[in-house]
């Protein structure tokens, strides 16, 4: 059945809408635009608790860099507004409506900060967590509260914005966030080598990534997930002169992995967007999402690959996006093994009911965010069965 929605306009209506849940025993499930709703178990012991009263841009001030908005606000309308300003958010936060076979467009703010979305660009400008300054919130307990500021250094005790991204929901609904922006890149540059094995490839993107060129964004499809050879894509960018003297020091640093061309310009930002929107991959398979170490990528594509495991490489070998209808147990073993952990992004309903989305946690691990949790909502108020009683590792 469909879940009821509770739409506050305030923030006196939010907190009196949490203390009501307190007071009845209801649960809340938390939420923006909704493109991340399929994420986790299908059925939610909850109403929804819809932010989208809380959308807007409060104060925007370029010349510190500094951006406050209503947590609703949609991702698109933010993105215009500072690119105006030749501004931008260098975690390139995206919208996982695409994923889900949905056009982008619902994505907010708040929810790119609460599931700590970060694009290609996550492997040199840092998480969202790195660029969220302030927010406020209203926790579990039917309490406002504010955290951070609107400067980079502001931690005294305990770094709220910190322990908020990536807590999904599952502390406080935010109705205001600070974020730091940065100005935007006058040159890109995308340089492509064809044909390397995921071994080459991951050692050359290795090997620019230990460079001087800066590079900002490194991935690989293989052969098998597009037409024509393997790509290994390396992404630079900045002021002209120096774009063209980092792809010089490229060319001479990877000489023997081949020819080093440079992508069109809308060849590269088609490149880009289908890594982010994981195009390449079957949308009607199960997506996974993987984090391991680079250096132990190729070993676990290779024993995967005979399973069924289809697959793409971001941020160097970091991240692997991939389909395996597969065992969840087998991938996240073989994830384990390697160091990292797996995250089930889409499946059918019935795969989602019973496989948590989030890697279960050691012990100790699942203790302490249990604890967490439990000081900022000890009722349980947020508590929907989304997650199957996983916390999640951020």
């Amino acid at each position: 059945m469909p879940q009821p929605i509770l739409k506050p306009a305030s923030l006196a209506e939010l907190r009196s809408l949490i203390a009501d849940a307190i007071a009845s025993g209801e649960k809340l499930e938390i939420r923006g635009g909704g493109s991340k709703a399929d994420i986790g178990a299908p059925d939610r012991e909850a109403s929804v608790l819809s932010m989208a009263g809380f959308s807007g841009i409060i104060d925007y001030d370029p010349a510190e860099l500094v951006l406050d908005v209503q947590a609703a606000t949609p991702l698109a309308e933010i993105e215009a507004a500072i690119a105006d300003r030749d501004q931008m958010l260098a975690f390139e936060p995206f919208d996982h409506g695409p994923i889900f076979g949905r056009p982008a467009g619902s994505a907010t703010i708040g929810g790119i900060i609460a599931a700590g979305v970060a694009g290609a660009a996550r492997l040199t400008a840092g998480a969202a967590r790195d660029h969220f300054l302030g927010f406020e919130a209203v926790s579990g307990r039917a309490e406002i509260f504010t955290g951070g500021a609107k400067v980079v250094k502001n931690v005294t005790g305990y770094d709220l914005p910190k322990i908020l991204a990536g807590s999904w929901g599952r502390l406080a609904a935010m109705t205001r966030v600070t974020l730091k922006v940065l100005p935007r890149p006058l040159t890109r540059l995308t340089l492509a080598i064809h044909g390397l094995s995921p071994p080459q490839a991951v050692s050359a993107m290795a090997l620019a990534m230990r460079s001087q060129a800066e590079v900002t964004a490194a991935a690989y499809l293989p052969a098998a997930r597009h037409s024509g050879a393997s790509i290994t894509a390396l992404r630079l960018q900045g002021f002209g002169p120096s774009v063209t003297a980092r792809r010089a020091m490229l060319q001479a640093l990877l000489g023997d992995a081949g020819a080093i061309d440079p992508l069109g310009e809308d060849q590269a930002e088609t490149f880009w967007q289908s890594i982010r929107d994981t195009s390449p991959l079957d949308p009607l398979l199960p997506l996974w999402r993987l984090n391991i170490p680079p250096s132990q990528a190729c070993g676990l594509v290779a024993r995967l690959e005979p399973l069924g495991l289809n697959w793409y490489f971001d941020w160097a070998g970091g991240l692997i996006w991939a389909n395996f209808e597969g065992s969840a147990a087998t991938l996240r073993a073989a994830a384990t093994a390697a160091g990292g952990h797996a995250t089930l992004i889409r499946a059918p309903a019935a795969f989602r009911a019973t496989t948590p989305p989030f890697q279960p946690e050691p012990a100790g691990v699942a203790a302490l965010s249990a604890r967490v949790r439990r000081s900022f909502d000890p009722n349980g108020v947020f508590e929907t069965n989304r997650f199957l009683d996983q916390p999640h590792a951020n």
